[in-house]
């Protein structure tokens, strides 16, 4: 089948971008983006037309109509093609979001190295943007929050984003079938990172839910059974309604934790699966054991081991890993000591980008001299309050620190990160973190695998080695709590606390709003069983001043 005007319009119209995008030929890219404009509005199919009447018609020419030749005889063009392979599958994802055209995301991807969405909204978030010529405060806003619309209807969300629609869905549910015959269950109540649903059962038939959403625009139904129907709402998500007349608790049980728990708690109590519960506690008791909290029903870990006293949001005592106006963050350390102080946190750890990270606003030694004397001034004022020098210290490509051990040593602690470079092999990125961590000064080993959920998978790494190197020189693992990274991931603090290593869940805020993230850390640690003991930010700042004391 012949291909019509519009999508052979498409092809030139994205040869067009490409080219700019490119730095190719601004005369080429003109005329393609000329031809994708006439050929869109041509009246007649190009299918039922020669090359001669193709290159007399303006807006076309000569060497557009021997490419139109080229799409109907073989379905593609091998100049866009070749363009194609030469660009990441997440810049060409850019041309889809609103504001966003090939100059800027040629900058975007040649000078700041960003190379997928998802990297680039948390650009956004840490105000990098604004840092590059023809990217102001306005520019930088409008396109996150084009991003931030494209990515809700893309499928896939984060927890965190999740939990901004949670209530009203709940709340509506609850109004319709009664407060008691409704309970959150699936991804959202296992606390997983990201998710593509948000399930509830309900007591009640199907022919009872599916009138629910009876309203003047109803959502989309994808899928209905027997025991459940599946709803796509307006802002993406999917919405799953489990029936359960008489088994609530069996249906909530099933639907809650992961299948590797799930096979071994049915392998060791078959009666889950030969009877029918009313309640989950029902459930447990009849397994003849304490009942499990859905978060730590990853695998079978916690069948036979005591649930322990998981850490909650109000255990973090102070704010580690965070980014002022001396670098790329949107607020005054004075600000920023000053919201620790209003929120009733003990501490602040500013740490500000080392000077590797120019494109953040990185550090010279002598601005870091500067900022200690600023620090030095700011603690008499606030005291007790305390704010510890910090730096996120570049790990270089041949695993070097960014500054010299005499500078490293002014500080009261280093966070040591990989931001550069990030395409590695896994022995590349184990011999640039390896290096990092036998470093003297180095206190916190930093986002371990620069992973960013749903949009960058992160660099290679063997978490064993790490986990095990931190536990021979005494460095803390960063369980950074922004929503898009949560690394190092939930599954390994197991590991790293039978090793004895400490967690230290950060915001790595950039602004003051940045402190609210230390929620999803902590939802993200508990699910890998983490107490309290076993966190740094959970520290007073006494109890602060005393580890940095030992490791000095």
């Amino acid at each position: 089948m012949s291909l019509d005007n519009y999508a052979i319009a498409d092809q030139f119209s994205l040869l067009s971008k490409l080219t700019d995008i490119h730095g190719g030929d601004s005369f080429k890219s003109r005329s393609y983006g000329a031809a994708a404009f006439t050929i869109e509005k041509l009246p007649q199919p190009l299918a039922q037309m020669s090359e001669s009447d193709m290159a007399s018609t303006r807006g076309i020419g000569a060497s557009a109509a021997k490419k139109i030749m080229e799409i109907l005889e073989t379905g593609s063009l091998s100049a866009l093609q070749e363009l194609i392979s030469q660009t990441p599958p997440g810049v060409l994802e850019m041309l889809s979001i609103k504001g966003l055209g090939p100059k800027k995301i040629a900058t975007i991807w040649k000078e700041m190295e960003i190379e997928s969405i998802g990297e680039l909204l948390y650009a956004c978030n840490e105000n990098r943007l604004s840092m590059f010529k023809g990217f102001g405060e306005k520019t930088q806003k409008n396109i996150q929050e084009g991003i931030e619309f494209y990515l809700q209807h893309q499928g896939s969300f984060l927890y965190a984003e999740v939990t901004a629609w949670y209530p009203n869905i709940e709340a509506y549910l609850k109004k319709s079938f009664g407060a008691d015959k409704v309970a959150v269950t699936g991804a959202y109540r296992n606390q997983d990172l990201t998710m593509d649903e948000l399930s509830f059962v309900i007591a009640a038939g199907i022919d009872k839910i599916k009138p629910v959403f009876q309203t003047a625009q109803p959502p989309e139904i994808v899928e209905e059974t027997d025991t459940f129907i599946l709803y796509k709402l307006k802002i993406g998500l999917k919405l799953k309604l489990y029936s359960a007349v008489s088994n609530f608790g069996s249906v909530l049980f099933a639907t809650s934790g992961h299948e590797a728990f799930h096979q071994a708690f049915e392998k060791r109590f078959p009666i889950v699966k030969e009877q029918e519960f009313n309640s989950e506690e029902d459930l447990f008791k009849k397994a003849g054991i304490s009942p499990i909290l859905p978060i730590l029903r990853n695998d079978a870990h916690f069948i036979d081991t005591p649930t322990p006293t998981l850490i909650q949001p109000g255990d973090i005592k102070g704010i580690i890993h965070s980014h002022s106006t001396w670098s790329d963050g949107m607020n005054s350390i004075e600000e920023m000591a000053k919201a620790c102080i209003e929120q009733g946190y003990e501490y602040l750890v500013i740490s500000d980008h080392s000077k590797a990270a120019a494109y953040a606003g990185g550090l010279s030694e002598e601005k870091i001299k500067e900022q200690h004397k600023e620090v030095d001034r700011l603690n008499k004022e606030l005291a007790p309050f305390k704010i510890f020098k910090s730096i996120e210290c570049d790990i270089l490509g041949d695993g070097s620190m960014d500054y010299r051990d005499e500078i490293l040593s002014t500080f009261d602690l280093v966070i040591a990160s990989v931001h550069s470079n990030l395409k590695m092999s896994e022995e590349k990125a184990m011999m640039r973190l390896l290096s990092a961590i036998q470093n003297k000064y180095t206190t916190i080993l930093g986002h371990m695998t620069g992973r960013l959920l749903l949009s960058r998978s992160g660099y290679p790494v063997d978490h064993k080695t790490i986990i095990d190197a931190c536990a021979e020189y005494n460095v803390v693992i960063e369980l950074n709590a922004h929503p898009r990274r949560l690394d190092i991931d939930w599954s390994w603090i197991p590991y790293a606390t039978e090793k004895g290593v400490f967690i230290s869940i950060d915001p790595d805020a950039h602004a003051i709003e940045g402190y609210q993230d230390c929620l999803y850390g902590v939802l993200a640690a508990q699910k890998g069983g983490l107490t309290k003991e076993q966190n740094l930010s959970s520290m007073t700042r006494v109890q602060l001043e005393e580890f940095l004391g030992r490791r000095k």
